[in-house]
């Protein structure tokens, strides 16, 4: 996730890529939260499919590290700071002239029955999975060039809850919604798209699909697995292409089936 505080590092450097041929411009895209996990391959496909990124991380400076060399070795330009949301949109159109991806992926979940839940649970959720994609959504929306595209990470628990301990979760997730609607009306008039991505079980560090709480929602799918960091990635690719600029305002869900 995204430091809260306004502070900001980089660890890495924006460096020459491969040279453009023709006329197109390199597009420019952030990816917060992008050192590890979905955001990790989401960076690389993008960067695969021609973009220069920039990524955000909390504190793996090393995985950051990692991933902006990752994105190099597709020849690529990279940059990782460690920044709130709002100032990463900022550095990242400073470093590559100009943005047009952001890619809200930074977020935390607290799960557990609604009695054990915190006071501070309920702020530093509401902090990472609200507050901050709305700034970084924010700060985009002046920044971004006309047919931009402004994605945010979600949960299929938005829309479906398949057992108890995510009520909060949920409930920062399916705030997204309404963002992504809004803001899609917003900003069409400059032809920049707004969509939501709500993954199901996905085989991460975080969510292991060999760890201790897999078995059951593996059985919660209708393909009965879980799904690859990949599989999302593919989706944000689609949506930031050139034949998704008529999908806006959309949740889109890659769950295998799983609020079927």
């Amino acid at each position: 996730m995204s430091s809260l505080d306004g502070s900001t590092a980089a660890v890495g450097t924006a460096r020459t890529g491969r040279a453009q041929t023709g006329t197109a411009r390199t597009r420019a895209a952030l990816v917060t939260g992008g050192s590890r996990g979905i955001g990790a391959a989401i960076a690389l496909r993008l960067a695969r499919e021609g973009a220069d990124v920039a990524v955000t991380y909390a504190r793996d400076e090393a995985a950051a590290h990692k991933v902006v060399a990752e994105i190099e070795s597709t020849g690529r330009r990279a940059l990782a700071l460690r920044a709130d949301a709002a100032t990463a949109v900022t550095r990242t159109a400073d470093a590559f002239g100009g943005l047009d991806i952001l890619v809200s992926n930074a977020g935390i979940g607290v799960l557990a029955p609604i009695g054990d839940l915190s006071a501070d649970d309920l702020d530093r959720t509401l902090a990472v999975n609200v507050r901050e994609v709305f700034l970084g959504a924010q700060s985009a929306a002046v920044t971004l060039r006309p047919g931009g595209r402004i994605i945010s990470i979600g949960s299929s628990l938005a829309g479906y809850v398949g057992g108890p301990g995510g009520t909060l979760y949920a409930m920062s997730k399916s705030a997204l919604t309404g963002l992504t609607k809004a803001l899609a009306r917003e900003l069409g008039g400059r032809g920049i798209t707004v969509n939501a991505v709500h993954p199901g079980p996905i085989d991460t560090d975080m969510n292991p699909a060999d760890g201790p709480y897999a078995e059951p929602q593996r059985a919660g799918t209708a393909l009965g697995r879980f799904g690859s960091r990949d599989e999302v990635a593919s989706l944000v690719a689609y949506l930031v292409s050139e034949e998704a600029a008529y999908v806006t305002g959309a949740e889109l869900v890659v769950d295998g089936g799983h609020a079927a």
